[in-house]
């Protein structure tokens, strides 16, 4: 089994896929890193040897932000766009949807389940 950035990626599955497993790295990424280490996209995860292993992961140290370290640096810009008060941050702050979609209705992922109001039917 092979471990990358504190992952465990599935075995059987193919390497660009299995990369995926691992927060930050997305399809392209996957793709692109797979590129600069020279191992194919076909190639599954089992069948990887030691070294190539050992090069896909000194590639994602070296070159992206992954994992607990991506969480976090994406935690501390919230938090900053918190601490100013900004549209943003007072949007994050009250949990509703950042990016200007609507509220009236849908914006259940953010606001949490309905709640029923009092004295509404009539």
């Amino acid at each position: 089994m092979a471990r990358i950035a504190g992952v465990n990626l599935p075995t059987n599955k193919r390497v660009v896929i299995a990369l995926t497993y691992i927060h930050g790295i997305g399809s392209h990424k996957a793709t692109e890193i797979l590129k600069t280490c020279s191992i194919d996209e076909s190639a599954r995860v089992n069948t990887l040897s030691e070294d190539e292993v050992a090069r896909i992961r000194e590639v994602i140290d070296r070159d992206h932000m992954v994992e607990g370290d991506l969480r976090r640096e994406v935690a501390m810009n919230i938090k900053r766009l918190m601490d100013l008060g900004c549209y943003r941050g007072l949007r994050h702050r009250k949990g509703l949807p950042v990016r200007g979609q609507r509220t009236h209705t849908n914006a259940r992922t953010r606001k949490g389940p309905a709640k029923a109001i009092a004295g509404k039917k009539k």
